[in-house]
């Protein structure tokens, strides 16, 4: 089986193992192996009792989530001029597979997210390290905010390196017109935990999840789940994508309130990469 399939059946984004950075462009190895039965035997959530104010207590495994210095979301607000190469795309066509998963393992009577498993062969590169497109799932309302403003959606795409490195590139989803790109996955929204679909012959394009703009935020975070696991390279796109308010719906009737609060930024760089 390739490494990264391995990864993903494993624990698709968890990292350990990683130190606080000041260069964003920057990436750690992770070892998601070795967190990965700690992670999927311990039960949390975003209720009062086992959400985001609490994780840290849930396990020593999971101190990051209140010790870490570079932790995820924050507000994206003043951020400075990157100088860097634009990160490169090359997206495939892929057959869905839609799991409502209540981590990215199994974990009993708990529905963090929708996640569609993505085929091999799409690669985003980032400062000349190619990463694989594993997963990509939502949070509902919004992680991250831009000058203070929330959002109703957010999607999260998965990237993995040929060293374990994870890239996440983060989609902030505001109402407006229907977005016929997405009928693919909000048509077969699995309704219950653990229930698993594999369509064969619908085709999701990525390109089309994405908005027209290519200018993002870049900055090095975390998780924004356990372990709260830090190195991770972050790239948001400036630009929110539209979806209906009946689509948001559709999403937010099965994992709505799947969102971790504002973390500090402290001193890490946060920079923008314009267009081209």
């Amino acid at each position: 089986m390739h490494k990264l399939a391995q990864l993903v059946g494993l624990l698709a984004v968890l990292l350990v193992g990683c130190q606080e950075q000041s260069d964003p462009a920057q990436g750690l190895s992770p070892e998601p192996e070795e967190v990965a039965a700690e992670a999927h035997a311990i039960h949390w959530g975003y209720d009062e009792a086992d959400g985001p104010g609490v994780w840290a207590d849930l396990s020593p495994e999971f101190s990051l989530c209140r010790e870490g210095r570079v932790q995820l979301p924050i507000d994206l607000t003043g951020a400075q001029a990157a100088n860097r190469d634009p990160m490169g795309m090359n997206y495939q066509p892929a057959t869905l597979r839609i799991i409502r998963h209540e981590h990215l393992v199994d974990v009993i009577n708990s529905g963090h997210t929708i996640q569609i498993n993505y085929d091999e062969g799409s690669t985003l590169t980032v400062d000349s390290t190619e990463f694989e497109l594993a997963q990509y799932h939502f949070h509902v309302p919004s992680e991250h905010t831009v000058d203070g403003k929330s959002f109703p959606m957010e999607m999260h795409l998965v990237h993995l390196s040929n060293q374990g490195e994870i890239a996440v590139l983060g989609v902030l989803i505001q109402e407006g017109s229907h977005n016929s790109a997405f009928d693919p996955v909000v048509e077969h929204i699995p309704l219950e935990v653990g229930v698993e679909e594999h369509l064969e012959h619908v085709q999701v394009e990525i390109d089309e999840l994405l908005p027209a703009d290519p200018s993002t935020f870049l900055y090095l975070g975390s998780l924004t789940t356990p372990p709260c696991s830090e190195g991770v390279r972050w790239l948001v796109y400036v630009q929110a994508l539209e979806l209906s308010p009946q689509q948001i719906q559709s999403f937010a009737r099965v994992i709505g309130g799947n969102n971790r609060p504002l973390q500090p930024r402290n001193e890490r760089a946060l920079l923008l990469q314009r267009s081209q």
